[in-house]
């Protein structure tokens, strides 16, 4: 079962080549601190500026790195439905659990479309691994509904598990409802997982989690704590991490020549920026992403300030398995002076 926290993980660049002995202290770093498995190239994975070569590439690593040790989902996601078809079988032939599509993006094809053009080969074609839909119409313009969510899993075994990332708490109910109390629901935001898991009309069974990137052993034990009712010290974890789960969307207000204008660094910039600023393998983003801007910067150096002071054993596992000071690379400007524009 897909239950538990998942690791949406980085890819790690050095300049523009992915950076493989990264790759696997990321996922060593995973592996050791707790998470129940570990998502290769989605979005957060920067899959949408990675070559199929590359992304695949990816895929296999990590499917290999976790065996025996967690479970593997492959983004196999497209616009695409050939594409995804062949990642999907690239995927099953390295040995992943699952493989996780978002809603096709841009095309915009109708929930009936998605599920009868786009999720269902998939799930007809790969019966013996699971197929998540994640469902994030903020990003794709597209959404797989509820109840065509609930024909898919009535009608394929493996379509037992959503990624829900639409922000809407009644569309997570609805899904609920119509999918019916075995059907799994991960949450797809970070910060929505306390209330999708104490939502007596949701019921959500983890995360899957950008800030378990730098996280993972406290969001995984966020998460046990509200699979088993400890309600109150999984409240009291998930405060602590909020200024971490904020960081996956940094919107500042810059000054231009011609007025303001509202800055958004998007998943994964902010996390990528952070996991640099501490000495974790991240390199930069691809092209068309690039750099926060000082305020931005700022944000994010505020909120890790924050949680180290106020819990500082949430960074140790950094700490311990980098060989980094936390206290020295939070507090020292040489680790973050090349991170942001100079100017707007």
């Amino acid at each position: 079962m897909i239950t538990g926290t998942y690791t949406a993980l980085v890819t790690p660049f050095k300049g523009d080549a992915i950076d493989d002995e990264g790759l696997n202290r990321l996922v060593d770093f995973q592996t050791e601190n707790g998470v129940s498995g570990i998502l290769a190239v989605g979005t957060t994975g920067e899959s949408p500026t990675l070559t199929w070569n590359e992304h695949n590439a990816v895929t296999e690593n990590i499917a290999k790195r976790t065996k025996g040790k967690c479970a593997c989902i492959a983004g196999t996601g497209s616009n695409n439905t050939k594409e995804s078809l062949a990642a999907s079988e690239h995927a099953a032939h390295v040995g992943v659990d699952a493989v996780l599509l978002v809603d096709p993006y841009y095309n915009g094809p109708s929930s009936l479309e998605i599920r009868r053009e786009y999720v269902e080969p998939v799930a007809k074609a790969f019966p013996d691994i699971q197929v998540i839909p994640y469902v994030i119409p903020g990003r794709t313009g597209a959404q797989l509904l509820p109840e065509d969510l609930a024909i898919l899993h009535k009608t394929f075994e493996n379509v037992g598990t959503v990624k829900e990332a639409t922000g809407n708490i009644e569309n997570m109910r609805r899904t609920r409802e119509c999918c019916g109390p075995d059907f799994i629901i991960l949450s797809g935001d970070d910060g929505m997982t306390p209330k999708m898991m104490t939502d007596p009309a949701v019921k959500a069974s983890g995360v899957i989690s950008v800030a378990s990137n730098i996280a993972p052993r406290a969001v995984s034990e966020m998460v046990r704590l509200f699979e088993q009712g400890e309600t109150a010290e999984a409240e009291k974890l998930a405060s602590a991490l909020q200024p971490l789960f904020e960081l996956v969307t940094v919107k500042t207000t810059e000054k231009t020549p011609y007025g303001d204008v509202v800055f958004r660094a998007r998943n994964p910039l902010g996390f990528k920026t952070l996991m640099s600023i501490m000495g974790m393998p991240s390199g930069g983003c691809r092209q068309p992403l690039g750099k926060m801007t000082r305020n931005g910067l700022d944000k994010v150096l505020a909120a890790a300030r924050k949680v180290q002071a106020d819990t500082p054993e949430i960074f140790k596992p950094v700490a311990d398995f980098f060989g980094v000071d936390i206290e020295e690379r939070l507090n020292t400007s040489s680790n973050w002076e090349e991170l942001c524009y100079k100017e707007y």
